[in-house]
């Protein structure tokens, strides 16, 4: 069946597979937003205890989906994750240590004879919640305005500069981004809260908060899109593989493709229902409007990311040499791989399914202060 396709159509395929993951592993990203939330929604030990443990019993989903998404990425696109890891590795190496911070947290955090005491643990959930989203978020920003690297005959990267990827925080752009992402993190872990936390005091403290950080993900996310959408962006000849700035070129994808385009507008309008639906009518249905949203956010960030491979695209470009900028057709492996990997991935449904199954079953009944107070058992974060 795969074999039959173009090597280009297996690109296009396997930058699709990604997409789709990275649309998942920003919804997941919840679990980060409700870190950097822990003492503003638990006010004494009790509330953050029940805050930290409906966190607690999906932080794995996030790690597992954040290392799938790598993966998937190194074995479909190996000269952007050794380009991006190879160069810009302490902008990577900055993420990559927050999450081990969480892990460490999540298993330390309540247990016997804790030297450092909990509230240093908690500490590592917020600086995971904080620094890591925002830190994400400014790498995928700079598939949109490009890295300092340069390729040398053999395809070994260098950085134009010793910054090595942090520089990507002083452009507005990436910053932008990196704080939206950190908002909408905040604001869907606020809803997981209200659909799985039975307590008075977190539902009304989510709600408050809630017109906090819809509001700045609003503006830091349209804030976002006018500086990508308004401004030059990188594409090239397919015929040549010459790169050129094009005027108005993220904003020219979605109405090219205007399949993806739809999509990503249904996403966003997803996404502002649930906000409705969560600030004004509030007493009948915001425990369920982490629906609306999450379904929302996977849509327009799948779709931000289809329409940077697609419609001949450099997905991340070079500013130190732009022919070094790289495409779906020159950072893919080959079509043979490809085509090997492609059947492998006919099993993602079948992961999908048990997901959704385990998602279910681990929230099958809200937290409560009793739940919590249960000493006998061994499973509390």
């Amino acid at each position: 069946m795969f074999e039959t396709l173009s090597h280009l159509a297996l690109q296009q395929y396997w930058w699709a597979l990604v997409s789709v993951l990275g649309g998942a592993l920003v919804f997941l990203l919840f679990v980060q937003g409700g870190q950097s939330l822990i003492y503003t929604i638990g006010k004494v030990d009790s509330t953050r205890t029940m805050v930290v443990n409906t966190l607690g019993r999906k932080w794995e989903f996030t790690f597992t989906t954040l290392v799938t998404f790598g993966g998937a990425f190194f074995a479909s696109f190996p000269l952007f994750y050794s380009t991006s890891f190879g160069g810009a590795y302490w902008l990577w190496m900055l993420i990559l240590s927050t999450f081990i911070l969480q892990a460490v947290a999540y298993e330390y955090r309540k247990k016997p004879k804790n030297v450092f005491g909990t509230r240093t643990f908690d500490w590592f959930l917020f600086l995971n919640g904080f620094i890591g989203t925002v830190s994400l978020g400014v790498a995928v920003g700079t598939l949109f305005t490009g890295g300092n690297f340069i390729h040398d005959q053999m395809n070994f990267t260098l950085w134009a500069n010793s910054y090595h990827g942090l520089e990507a925080f002083a452009n507005p752009t990436n910053l932008a981004l990196g704080l939206a992402v950190f908002f909408l993190a905040r604001m869907v872990a606020l809803l997981y809260f209200l659909k799985t936390i039975s307590d008075t005091e977190i539902i009304m403290r989510s709600k408050k908060h809630m017109w906090i950080n819809a509001p700045l993900f609003l503006v830091f996310f349209l804030a976002f899109l006018g500086l990508a959408f308004l401004s030059e962006g990188f594409a090239y000849d397919p015929a040549t593989g010459v790169v050129f700035m094009e005027k108005y070129k993220y904003l020219n994808n979605f109405i090219e493709m205007p399949i993806i385009g739809i999509l990503f507008v249904l996403g966003v309008l997803f996404v502002l229902l649930g906000i409705y639906r969560t600030l004004f009518c509030f007493e009948k249905c915001s425990d369920r409007t982490i629906w609306p949203v999450g379904i929302g956010v996977f849509v327009v960030v799948t779709t931000l990311l289809m329409s940077l491979g697609y419609n001949n695209t450099v997905f991340y470009p070079s500013i130190a040499n732009i022919q070094d900028g790289l495409t779906i057709e020159n950072a893919s492996s080959s079509k043979f791989t490809l085509t090997v990997m492609s059947y492998v991935s006919l099993l993602v449904p079948f992961v999908a399914a048990y997901i959704i199954h385990a998602w279910r079953a681990i929230n099958n009944k809200k937290i409560t202060k009793e739940e919590m107070d249960d000493k006998s058992d061994s499973h509390i974060y």
